[in-house]
């Protein structure tokens, strides 16, 4: 069993989803609520276990956790930031900074006379930390024992579906039992690294990765559909590259990276959306357009995108009469002075139209303010002469 759970808590924190900020304070806010909302039962066990009266509990047990955690949400990301330190001459140019950086696994080992206390407050710091946990609260403290064993389970993450995800009501179920037998097809002759059960009865399969998938393997040339994740491997970011631009344009690209390769993948692929380090969110905000290329899907759709994709946009323009003249050059017979004035006019409106515009603008303001103080000139003189007239007589 303890095996069992340290090599749990590894894989979470080696896929990596322990690090993000985000992250981080969910699970912050979800034993926060923990403490919150199951108080009164807390306050019981506490009063079974050591008979602590229910007012020195919230005192000696609670405000200490919640603190805690208050604290972590409002300064993780400053706590997380490269933190810089002092450089030499040699190193004047360079970035130096300390980066904290998660243990891994982290092992919690409660205590019985605070038996709440002494296990959550360092459980709030191996989570703001971005580690995995494993808690082992005191057996002494059996009631306590008993209803942490309840609780962490109901609120924090235990690999996204606890222990067995058949039995979670947040994991569903293969459509029908033609796409359940299509997904063990695919998963047929594949190597399994996780996962692999299924239940036929209920069309359940397991969250499933197979590992050292061959690029024409069957479940490489089809839509999955399922919880099945095959792993090609690759060298490096060309090969990547060469690898989704052989095959047909996906309906969405997930790059999880921290690098400037990044813009590689943005610029040297072609898919319908494309999402750095997160998955589906593009779907949400209805700003964007969702949609294939290709074999992916035809069309944009999503707020103002699904009326411009369902509307013909018709070319429109209504001639003006009143200048009548200016179409005289477009009217045979040809000259090539009639042509020189069409090319004029013709390329007056192409692209650089707003620039000449602009251009004509600028150049009209300042010989309309040259001609206002020119203006000015001319009135000062008169002014002045009139004033030396008046003088003289």
């Amino acid at each position: 069993m303890e095996k069992q759970a340290v090599d749990g808590a590894r894989r979470a924190f080696n896929s990596g989803r322990s690090r993000p900020l985000q992250y981080r304070k969910q699970q912050l806010s979800a034993l926060l609520r923990l403490i919150r909302e199951r108080q009164a039962e807390i306050v019981s066990a506490l009063k079974r276990d050591i008979s602590r009266s229910e007012f020195d509990t919230p005192i000696f047990e609670l405000i200490g956790i919640e603190n805690d955690i208050k604290l972590a949400e409002r300064n993780l990301a400053d706590w997380m930031a490269p933190q810089p330190v002092k450089k030499t001459l040699l190193t004047i140019t360079d970035d130096v900074y300390i980066k904290a950086e998660p243990l891994g696994v982290v092992l919690i080992i409660g205590a019985w006379n605070y038996p709440w206390s002494l296990t959550l407050r360092p459980l709030v710091g191996a989570i703001a930390a971005g580690n995995a946990a494993v808690v082992k609260p005191s057996e002494v403290s059996k009631s306590s024992a008993s209803l942490l064993k309840e609780l962490l389970p109901q609120y924090l993450d235990t690999e996204f579906y606890g222990e067995d995800p058949k039995t979670s009501p947040d994991y569903g179920r293969i459509i029908n039992q033609h796409h359940f037998d299509r997904l063990l097809a695919l998963i047929e002759g594949c190597t399994v690294a996780v996962g692999g059960e299924s239940d036929k009865s209920q069309c359940y399969i397991t969250p499933t990765i197979l590992k050292d998938v061959l690029p024409h393997a069957r479940i490489m040339q089809e839509e999955i559909f399922g919880p099945v994740l095959p792993i090609v491997t690759a060298g490096d970011v060309n090969e990547v590259i060469r690898f989704i631009n052989e095959r047909p344009k996906p309906l969405a690209l997930y790059v999880f990276s921290s690098n400037k390769k990044v813009l590689r993948m943005l610029n040297e692929t072609t898919s319908g959306g494309v999402l750095v380090n997160d998955v589906m969110v593009h779907y949400t905000i209805n700003a964007l357009p969702f949609g294939g290329v290709g074999n992916s899907g035809v069309g944009r759709y999503h707020g103002k995108h699904t009326f411009d994709q369902l509307s013909h946009h018709r070319a429109c323009l209504i001639k003006s009469l009143a200048m009548e003249r200016l179409n005289m050059a477009r009217y045979p017979p040809m000259t090539p002075s009639r042509l020189r004035t069409s090319m004029f006019f013709l390329r007056s409106r192409s692209g650089s139209c707003d620039q000449a515009l602009r251009a004509w603008a600028v150049v009209s303001s300042l010989l309309a303010l040259a001609l206002l103080i020119s203006l000015l000139v001319v009135l000062l003189r008169v002014s002045a002469h009139a004033g030396l007239g008046s003088v003289l007589l």
